[in-house]
């Protein structure tokens, strides 16, 4: 039996969600004619049919109506749960976009002029949930963001009923804290002093990035906040040809332009070469250009790499640029004493960009960017909006922090991940991150005994990544060369296909500078283990086998 799979006796009898859905479910029985059943033929019960938005609290004695609506809801939420966990469960039951936009067994997208019962709508919240993908299903192995945190999503619960902002104190007084505790703490395990440090939750890595170019181009040119880029030099900031797209999206949105980003070369394992960076600060000051930034990057999005931080940082100190470390994807190592190693320089960063919601398994979005500098935030984004930001208030206003932000309201993205260091402690997150660091160990070991498979690139993986491609008999005795590649690009997406149309398993796939389709598989959730590993391969291979791609002579 699966250790995360609770038995049907006790999903159904045992735990209280599982009762009242067992009862549900005979009730519903003896309704099936009038009740409308959802796709997997369970049936929402009848009292729901006569009940609308209309008699939910507020209204006058919505009370039981509201309980009784809630725990419906919950009973298909606990289900979707247990599911997700469940080997013999699918992670997706795929179906192309133009079916769920006809509609499928009832489940209709398009909105209508009058109200639909309750009924209806527990019927399409459980058909929104089954033609999902469930990220949490220790067979995902699809994006970096992955695994389903009890915990993490009791907080998301809880975030959402309080339905509260975090731009002041006063509508949010204990989350307010709880970000200033938790960036605190992510700032003492980068190893800023107490004396150091401020940041902001933001909605995503890809805002906190952007986050850090505004910054540095305040800090060099504090006149940009009121006068523009029309007052300033022609701006070159850096970045690594295996970074992510995000700093030259940032770049693009920020006015410097995408044209303005210097890609700097990597070396095999995809990591920036200190060398190239220097050759290009020279380059670019020798053409009149200013100089002021530099992402280095601690996990690489496809390869899992870690730029040579110190070196790098040497670079900047010397040419007098912002180092930022985009560590989204490998923040999450800095919780573990035996991988922390591989961010070795990142306390010498100006800025850091660091993702729980990827290697810590927070429930989506829960991304933070430190900044070393004090009081920067504020100087650079501060508006001094009166009807919010009153500074004759009878409470401390330092604790209104959203004048640090380019945003006005701003999600509570904070208690989540409070409430699982309270249940995990610091050392639960370092077992999670050396367990996902272990599986892609495993995946990479078996990789090296099969013929079948080939890597990407011969040494251990830094991270959780592991790159591969699948070779397929046709293709096994071939000679390298252009035919060859060209085959071989065609069979992860064919595998890709009939692995989503079976739904067992589900895995990305990339072209990455000149090397074809290949398999890239990331581990962010401890529910995974090796068992499931060991399936994947089996899997990918089963679906490759008899995969037949036409020679260019059948073209």
């Amino acid at each position: 039996m699966d250790y995360l799979q609770l038995p049907e006796s006790i999903t159904e009898k045992s735990t209280p969600g599982g009762q009242i859905l067992a009862e549900s479910k005979q009730r519903s029985s003896s309704d099936n004619i009038n009740s409308p059943q959802t796709s997997d033929n369970t049936c929402i019960p009848k009292d729901f049919s006569c009940i609308y938005n209309k008699d939910l609290l507020p209204a006058l004695s919505g009370e039981d109506t509201t309980k009784s609506f809630f725990q419906e809801l919950v009973n298909i939420l606990l289900s979707y749960v247990c599911k997700s966990f469940r080997r013999s469960s699918k992670v997706l039951d795929f179906h192309h976009p133009h079916q769920l936009r006809e509609g499928l067994e009832g489940f209709s997208l398009e909105l209508p002029d009058q109200p639909e019962n309750l009924e209806q709508l527990l019927v399409d919240c459980r058909d929104t949930l089954k033609y999902g993908v469930k990220t949490g299903h220790p067979r995902f192995f699809n994006q970096l963001s992955s695994g389903l945190d009890v915990i993490g999503l009791a907080g998301e619960w809880l975030t959402s009923t309080a339905n509260t902002n975090m731009f002041t104190y006063e509508v949010s007084p204990v989350f307010i804290l709880m970000e200033e505790i938790l960036l605190k703490k992510m700032q003492e395990i980068v190893g800023w002093s107490e004396e150091e440090g401020d940041g902001v939750f933001c909605p995503g890595g890809t805002m906190s990035n952007l986050y850090s170019v505004l910054l540095a181009r305040y800090h060099f040119f504090p006149e940009v906040k009121t006068k523009g880029m029309t007052a300033l030099p022609r701006l070159i900031l850096f970045t690594s040809a295996h970074s992510h797209y995000s700093v030259k999206k940032s770049a693009a949105v920020l006015g410097i332009g995408s044209e303005n980003v210097v890609v700097v070369k990597c070396n095999d394992r995809g990591k920036m070469i200190p060398a190239e960076l220097e050759s290009s600060i020279i380059t670019a000051k020798d053409q009149g250009c200013v100089p002021f930034y530099v992402n280095a990057t601690a996990g690489t999005t496809v390869y899992g790499a870690f730029d040579p931080l110190n070196a790098i940082a040497d670079i900047c100190e010397s040419h007098g640029l912002w180092l930022h470390v985009d560590a989204a994807w490998g923040g999450g190592l800095l919780m573990s004493k035996r991988h922390r190693v591989k961010l070795q320089g990142i306390e010498r960063a100006w800025s850091v960009t660091w993702n729980p919601h990827k290697m810590m398994g927070a429930p989506l979005q829960c991304s933070a960017i430190l900044v070393k500098k004090r009081g920067l935030l504020k100087d650079c984004n501060q508006m001094c909006a009166e009807y919010l930001f009153q500074t004759d208030k009878h409470y401390d206003t330092s604790y209104d922090t959203g004048d640090k932000t380019i945003q006005c309201g701003r999600h509570v993205d904070v208690f989540k991940l409070w409430l699982m260091w309270k249940a995990k402690g610091s050392e639960g997150f370092e077992s999670q991150v050396n367990k996902c660091l272990e599986n892609a160990e495993h995946l990479f070991d078996n990789l090296k005994q099969r013929p079948d498979f080939e890597l990407v690139f011969k040494s251990e993986p830094e991270h959780s990544n592991v790159c591969f491609w699948y070779i397929p008999p046709s293709l096994r005795n071939m000679s390298p060369g252009p035919e060859r590649n060209r085959r071989l690009h065609e069979v992860a997406p064919k595998i890709k296909a009939k692995m989503m149309e079976q739904g067992m398993a589900m895995i990305g796939y990339q072209p990455l500078g000149d090397k074809v389709n290949f398999f890239r598989c990331v581990f962010s959730n401890p529910a995974t283990q090796t068992e499931d590993v060991d399936y994947l391969l089996e899997e990918i291979a089963s679906l490759g086998h008899d995969i037949c791609i036409r020679t260019e002579t059948d073209l």
